[in-house]
């Protein structure tokens, strides 16, 4: 902290000090000679403390340039983090991201706002998230340089090289440690190509494509089923071309927040069927969902028990090698009338937010043509 902060603090504090004084004013009168005495010693304070520090600032100068070098500094550094060529990120001792590089967001393929705040070991393969954890936190102890081979969830056949390196912010009590990622092993160069490609115009142009077709495909589907094939047959249309998983939960009239297994559709009849029987009060996400009304969007879910456990006792997100999944209300005329939970597997890429607002949309489509939700026979 520069001479200056501390001229401001002490500052602060006796601007605090006077309006309690000046609170003050309407104690009895035979406590007024107490309040009198603290007015004086403040002013004894201004004038042989704070006065003769903001001469000695204004005179050198010099604090205040260095405060102004510091911010250059810090905007400099700042600007060759985000410019590097390779992927870099700062994380903190439970490796929560500080900050994300534009290397490491198109090589991850997250972008920096949305990692920032959350575990950089969301987006490792299951079984190299402790061993990174660990190692993260031996170099922010000050335990020395570390580097070891992980695999990125969305891409578990890429070996990745990390080194983690603890570095000391300015104006920051504790070390952070600077993660660098590369595929294969040292020195090998940052990917050419990178998940998220380097088309972004032609790549949102392909998917805002996609997004049409599909919603003209539930239009039509929504138009031509009934009421009581309505669920089932958006979940089809969903599956395979939008979703590598479709789970279809529907409510039932007089039984507030109870849910039904309706659909499930996965990659094989052989997956499917081990979720059939499961009990949607069992996927806490589901539940959540429903009681809330509000659609979710996980990329590497950072619970593997969300989604609750196989018949074997494995949580399904690991099963099933879930890298992405939405979990949105089938809500209508105020009311939540089942849920919908689509998964990514594996290399797939992960559901975009303007993926996610058009699956907002098209659940509200799917519970309307659902209708009012039925009495049990």
């Amino acid at each position: 902290m520069t001479e200056t902060d501390e001229f401001g603090e002490e500052l602060a504090d006796f601007e605090r000090r006077i309006a309690e004084l000046k609170a003050a004013r309407s104690v009895s009168g035979g406590e007024l000679p107490t309040v009198l005495d603290a007015a004086i010693f403040e002013l004894d304070h201004v004038v042989g403390q704070l006065l003769p520090w903001y001469e000695r600032l204004s005179a050198s100068g010099t604090p205040r340039a260095g405060a102004v070098a510091d911010r250059q500094e810090q905007h400099l550094l700042r600007t060759v983090f985000q410019r590097l060529p390779l992927p870099v990120a700062l994380v903190d001792k439970e490796t929560v991201v500080r900050r994300l590089n534009g290397a490491a967001s198109a090589f991850t393929g997250v972008r920096a706002g949305y990692a920032t705040g959350r575990p950089l070991t969301g987006l490792l393969a299951h079984a190299d998230r402790a061993a990174f954890r660990s190692q993260a936190a031996a170099v922010a102890r000050g335990e020395g340089d570390r580097s070891l081979t992980v695999r990125l969830q969305q891409r578990p056949s890429v070996p990745v090289h990390a080194t983690l390196a603890a570095v000391q912010p300015s104006g920051e009590p504790r070390a952070t440690v600077l993660v660098v990622l590369q595929p294969g092993g040292l020195g090998s160069p940052a990917p050419a190509d990178p998940p998220t490609g380097r088309t972004p115009d032609l790549a949102e142009a392909t998917r805002h494509a996609s997004l049409m077709d599909l919603m003209d495909a539930m239009t039509t589907t929504l138009l031509n089923a009934d009421r009581e094939t309505a669920l089932e047959a958006a979940a089809r249309v969903l599956h395979g071309r939008f979703a590598d998983w479709v789970v279809a939960d529907a409510g039932t009239a007089g039984e507030a927040g109870r849910l039904s297994r309706t659909a499930v559709l996965a990659p094989s009849d052989k997956e499917a069927a081990v979720l059939e029987t499961q009990d949607p009060a069992a996927c806490p996400l589901v539940v959540e969902t429903a009681r809330t009304g509000s659609p979710v969007l996980q990329i590497r879910p950072p619970d593997p028990d969300a989604f609750g456990r196989d018949t074997t006792g494995a949580p399904v997100l690991v099963q099933a090698n879930v890298t992405s999944l939405l979990c949105v209300p089938l809500q209508a005329e105020g009311a939540v009338h089942g849920v919908l939970t689509l998964f990514r597997c594996g290399p797939r890429l992960a559901f975009s937010m303007a993926e996610a607002q058009a699956m907002d949309m098209l659940s509200r489509h799917v519970a309307l043509a659902m209708g009012p939700m039925r009495p049990p026979a």
